[in-house]
């Protein structure tokens, strides 16, 4: 075969091949995963953050916020010297909070929000080689799903 004529089928390949890891970890995918710490997972870079919110919170009190880091097989990923913000936004306000390494693979942050199945949250990471990464989530849409159901 002339070269032309494998143009084709080498380009399909390389799309086949390309598209596959992508699609592998988009959030709708994430979101049929059991998240192991009963979160939500998103995909930031070489990363998969899983979101632990307090699903009791009011409002009225600190509250925690989790986030566990992952690589995409779900190894645990050191949290040493990683810092971040976790910004929730809900229809009772918005709260931004500070979040620091607690643990090994684990950061940790307080602060004043609400529980809703209307929550929404971005998470920001700052790791200790200056790299960042960023994943928005629903925490507590899949709650709402659920209840819906029965």
């Amino acid at each position: 075969m002339k070269p032309s004529t494998l143009a084709p089928f080498f380009i399909a390949a390389c799309l086949i091949f390309a598209g596959g890891p992508v699609m592998a970890h988009d959030d709708a995918t994430l979101d049929t995963m059991t998240a192991p710490n009963g979160g939500q997972l998103r995909m930031a870079g070489p990363y998969h953050f899983e979101l632990v919110v307090d699903r009791t919170a009011s409002g009225a009190a600190d509250a925690p916020v989790y986030v566990y880091l992952s690589d995409h097989a779900g190894n645990p990923q050191p949290a040493k010297g990683v810092t971040g913000t976790a910004i929730l936004l809900s229809p009772k306000g918005k709260a931004s909070v500070p979040l620091a390494a607690d643990g090994e693979s684990r950061l940790k942050g307080m602060g004043k929000y609400a529980a809703d199945p209307a929550l929404k949250a971005v998470v920001s990471l700052k790791f200790a080689d200056g790299s960042t990464g960023q994943a928005r989530f629903e925490p507590l849409a899949h709650d709402a799903t659920q209840h819906h159901m029965h």
